[in-house]
């Protein structure tokens, strides 16, 4: 299994006011850093998937995957990374997906949903915490990316309306002094990450 780590950055950061969420501090370090640091020893190589000016995340040194459908929400950003890595990364067997506002991510995360993965035929392998499954954060094999594009071209955006008919696969992180998959997606978010981090 080769793993790719993904950078899902596509987002509109509406409940921040618009201030992009990867580029915001948790810690004293950006969100977008924390991930990399993080996923970066867990996979064979990352990227990150988003739209607009590419130039902000130049400084990453990460292959940039462009949106085709923008705005359509993080599915159609995983499938378009899921084309894109078929087409230039063939040796690539498994996306790791996760947002760039998860800063707490567990460094087990990889290891965790392959030895799932390996171990069922489910279409992908996500994380779950605290009772609440964690669509965005998964492991995907290439060959998801037709289930993805079948819901897509129905006008479903949106995880559970693609999977309801699949196998899915959860592995339950412990969220009890930490979610690891914890969002910051308000300013009251980002506080309690701060305070969580210090």
């Amino acid at each position: 299994m080769k793993i790719a780590g993904l950078i899902l950055a596509g987002g509109t950061s509406r409940r921040m006011g618009g201030t992009e969420k990867a580029f915001l501090s948790v810690g004293g370090v950006t969100m977008l850093t924390r991930i990399i640091d993080i996923l970066g020893p867990q996979c064979d190589l990352l990227a990150i998937s988003m739209n607009g000016d590419p130039q902000r995340f130049l400084g990453y040194g990460l292959p940039l995957i462009t949106d085709r459908m923008d705005a359509r929400g993080p599915m159609a950003g995983l499938a378009d990374a899921l084309d894109w890595f078929a087409a230039h990364q063939p040796a690539v067997s498994h996306i790791l997906s996760v947002p760039s506002d998860t800063p707490f991510l567990p460094d087990d995360l990889a290891v965790r949903l392959a030895a799932a993965q390996e171990e069922s035929d489910a279409i992908c392998a996500m994380a779950a915490s605290g009772g609440r499954s964690h669509f965005i954060v998964g492991l995907w094999p290439l060959h998801a990316r037709a289930t993805l594009h079948t819901a897509i071209t129905r006008g479903d955006y949106s995880f559970h309306a693609a999977l309801k008919d699949k196998q899915v696969i959860q592995v339950e992180w412990n969220a009890h002094q930490i979610d690891p998959f914890l969002n910051v997606n308000t300013p009251e978010d980002l506080a309690s990450a701060n305070a969580l981090a210090g």
